[in-house]
């Protein structure tokens, strides 16, 4: 099969979703949030199903959404906690080329004001940081490609991702 989709995966906050949709326009493809699918197919937001059925039901939930996708010439803007699922990121693997955006811990935590009201799939009394040198490494595991972010205005982003594409 050839690769005709994108996903971009990372932490919090690093732009997948707004990088995403800049690439999509730029390289005229379709644009999937995974984060939206899960909650229009669960009809409540990310930080409910969390609250309500847990963190493994949640990481449940969006493995079986990933490993639904079924399309092409789509950017796939992904939640940060699907590198948790091997066989979703298989399944992303087999559909596209696989983009970390990588971005310091310090940034993201600039960034990100409400970790839990985002409907980030983290432990009760875990850190950010603690969560960043836990998903760091497995983001470099499923990456294609890894981009740095640090100090790149989204244009700039969106062009080394863009020349790592071709």
């Amino acid at each position: 099969m050839d690769k005709t989709n994108v996903t971009l995966i990372g932490m919090p906050a690093c732009g997948k979703s707004t990088v995403g949709v800049l690439l999509a326009k730029a390289r005229n493809l379709r644009f999937t949030d995974t984060d939206l699918l899960i909650q229009q197919e669960h009809g409540r937001f990310l930080w409910q199903i969390i609250a309500e059925e847990g963190l493994e039901a949640f990481k449940a939930k969006e493995a079986a959404v990933i490993r639904a996708l079924r399309c092409e010439n789509t950017c796939i803007a992904t939640g940060g906690s699907v590198v948790y699922s091997d066989s979703a990121m298989r399944h992303l693997r087999d559909i596209s080329k696989i983009v970390f955006i990588d971005l310091p811990c310090a940034e993201i935590e600039r960034r990100v004001a409400d970790i839990r009201g985002r409907g980030v799939v983290i432990e009760k009394g875990k850190t950010l940081p603690a969560l960043f040198g836990e998903r760091r490494p497995l983001y470099l595991r499923y990456a294609d490609v890894t981009v740095r972010a640090q100090g790149k205005h989204i244009e700039e982003l969106l062009e080394e991702i863009i020349a790592n594409l071709t």
